[in-house]
């Protein structure tokens, strides 16, 4: 078996929610410090870590990104973590390919950054590498995705995949509480809810766009049923392709629910649960890609660039860090049935592709007679 295929192997069965990957952490230092990196862990305070390979002659920084973190499922009616989105083999597919780069001596010049990343699936991950100041130096940086079969199949790659905005809000809405007998007396907070939810569906923002709101969770908290609820917690998922779009939402939104609620003289409060951009890469990281895949998989095997409605926030890195250039992939692994499935399982041959994928792209930057070199971030 492949190293790779051997590191996912165990990740899988160490599943970790977001900001608790301290087993998978401790793991990632261990391996990165026996292949060579100088190893910083506990990035932003919290379970990040980072393997940094310095050739010591002048040259650009890259770095590539991988995310350890787990999801939560109700599996017998226990909650617990399932790597049900692939992370296991995203980590070990860097893993090995770092391992492979020091080894083989790919880098010739500037510096290799490997950055593993907590917390993706709960959208805080990104901030914390950001706040850790990892990335300050850092000219490219790269990240891949497996991908469910109707996207991609096992040998195969999108040079490009561009995920959309992801916002999710929670309304907290108060009302007052009453009899069952005498609602008259009392303002139903769970009434004004179910008008929110109405309302949210005539949002309509430029249908050239594409946008979806949808109500995904209501949670009251009366435990009577002859008592009329004076508090509701309501939560929306949007989506769009871009971000003007989602700024547009968001603003209904909050737009909609408020008039809604106040029909039955209720009040609200919003809170952002996950705010995640829409993606927006660098042509240069886009071409790198698009070049290393077909070196790997071949051209006839390069898929062109797709739009997921999917959140990623990979996408988050670029607008904190506006000179960055950043670029990802999706990778084929005839992924079945689907990605956030508990039952979720993949061909594990994806990942030696994916580990070879990262190399190229590696030695393309930081190789000798590059054409990569920088130069925007200075």
């Amino acid at each position: 078996m492949a190293r790779e295929q051997d590191f996912r192997e165990y990740l899988h069965t160490i599943p970790e929610f977001g900001l608790e990957e301290h087993k998978t952490s401790e793991f990632v230092a261990k391996t990165l410090r026996e292949a060579g990196f100088d190893v910083t862990e506990g990035l932003g305070g919290h379970t990040g870590v980072v393997g940094i390979f310095d050739s010591g002659k002048p040259g650009p920084t890259m770095a590539v990104r991988a995310d350890m973190d787990a999801l939560g499922h109700i599996v017998d009616g226990k909650h617990v973590a399932i790597h049900s989105c692939g992370h296991d083999g995203h980590t070990a597919m860097a893993l090995a390919a770092g391992e492979e780069i020091i080894k083989e001596g790919i880098v010739k010049r500037g510096k290799l950054k490997v950055i593993f990343q907590p917390a993706e699936e709960i959208g805080q991950g990104a901030y914390t590498i950001v706040d850790s100041g990892v990335l300050d130096d850092v000219d490219y940086l790269i990240g891949q995705h497996v991908r469910p079969i109707q996207e991609a199949k096992l040998g195969q790659a999108i040079a490009a995949l561009y995920y959309s905005a992801s916002h999710t809000v929670e309304f907290e809405i108060k009302g007052q509480r009453a009899h069952g007998a005498r609602p008259h007396l009392g303002h139903n907070a769970l009434h004004a809810a179910a008008l929110a939810i109405l309302a949210a569906t005539g949002i309509q923002p430029n249908p050239e766009r594409s946008f979806s709101v949808k109500a995904t969770r209501c949670l009251c908290d009366s435990g009577a049923t002859n008592a009329i609820p004076d508090k509701v917690l309501l939560a929306f998922d949007m989506r769009a392709g871009d971000n003007d779009t989602m700024a547009e939402l968001n603003e209904k939104i909050k737009i909609a629910v408020e008039n809604a609620v106040a029909a039955f003289s209720c009040t609200c409060t919003c809170k952002t649960l996950i705010d995640l951009p829409a993606a927006e890469y660098n042509d240069d990281m886009c071409e790198l890609l698009e070049d290393s895949i077909a070196e790997v998989l071949g051209r006839e095997n390069t898929l062109p660039a797709q739009t997921t409605p999917g959140g990623e926030d990979f996408c988050y890195y670029v607008i904190a860090k506006p000179n960055l250039h950043v670029g990802f992939y999706g990778l084929g692994a005839d992924l079945k049935p689907g990605l956030h499935q508990p039952n979720m399982h993949f061909n594990t041959e994806a990942l030696t592709y994916g580990k070879k994928i990262l190399k190229t792209a590696v030695s393309k930057v930081l190789g000798e007679n590059s054409k990569y070199n920088g130069e925007h971030n200075r």
